[in-house]
């Protein structure tokens, strides 16, 4: 057991590293490109990568997808797709270190819509750390300043997008395997960016096609990293570790596209981070309190 959550915590590190790398490889195709465009070849990647894994696993295709909640599933994929598509332009106008400190906050988020939506009951405790954690973000956007801008209001849409794919994941885990939403995710979010690609579409120069390569490349392989280390250990205990992805962020924006952390930044996110982390605690304490019983 012991081994399983090291595993899992070690994998959480690399796959939070090459989220944040194919944030940044995202970030500079997104300043001479297409946004949709580059999103799309992301999504027909993996479609790829999902079909020739039908051709090698045991299990047929028609098994792995088999799901009674075929439009939930679907609308899992269309949502993490746009989103995905809105955080990159966001890139490009907020930056990696202020895009992720904001959206930093969609852990509380998918605590609070937990309650309505998959009827879970929290006590004050949660309660104060998530209105603690929205002061954490009202600090990093700081009302009245000129950072309030269009960016900060995509990367707060693009925070709640998220949160809103994370509970729809939480309520088919309930019926489905972690391979059966994976692949959902992949059918979703690739027929969704085929579409608007009809409607939208910018070539990709040629001297972009090794950059669009490696983002395809991380994109599918920390995807599937993911997978595996829900497999391996629980979301409760991997949780923590997925707040990596500002500091592997922040230090490429930092290093990379000679972005800036000020103050304001560094205090607001602190709270943002304490209070994702308490209400991950308690979540993971209530579980085991429950489970003795």
């Amino acid at each position: 057991m012991q081994n399983n959550v090291s595993l899992g915590i070690s994998l959480m590190v690399v796959t939070t590293f090459m989220f944040s790398t194919m944030d940044g490889v995202s970030k500079f195709l997104a300043e001479t490109n297409n946004v949709f465009t580059l999103v799309t070849f992301r999504y027909w990647f993996i479609a790829l990568i999902i079909i020739i894994s039908c051709i090698f696993i045991k299990n047929s295709f028609a098994t792995i997808i088999k799901t009674k909640q075929p439009y939930v599933q679907f609308s899992r994929g269309l949502i993490l797709s746009l989103n995905n598509c809105l955080v990159v332009y966001t890139f490009t106008l907020l930056g990696l270190v202020e895009t992720h400190a904001i959206i930093a906050c969609y852990p509380l988020i998918v605590a609070g819509l937990s309650v309505p939506f998959l009827g879970e009951k929290f006590g004050w405790r949660r309660w104060t750390a998530i209105l603690t954690g929205f002061i954490g973000v009202l600090i990093i956007l700081r009302p009245g300043s000129s950072v309030i801008s269009e960016g900060s209001i995509f990367a707060i849409i693009g925070a709640v997008m998220f949160a809103v794919y994370l509970i729809l994941t939480r309520y088919v885990s309930r019926l489905d395997t972690a391979v059966t939403s994976f692949f959902w995710t992949g059918i979703g979010g690739t027929v969704t960016m085929t579409v608007i690609s009809f409607f939208i579409w910018e070539p990709i120069p040629q001297k972009d096609f090794l950059w669009l390569l490696t983002m395809c490349i991380l994109s599918s392989g920390s995807h599937f990293l993911m997978v595996k280390t829900l497999q391996i250990a629980e979301a409760s205990v991997i949780q923590p570790f997925s707040y990596l992805q500002l500091v592997f962020g922040s230090i490429i924006g930092v290093m990379i596209f000679s972005e800036s952390i000020d103050l304001m930044i560094i205090v607001g996110v602190t709270i943002v981070i304490g209070s994702g982390l308490f209400t991950t605690w308690r979540e993971h304490k209530k579980k085991m309190m429950l489970s003795k019983k």
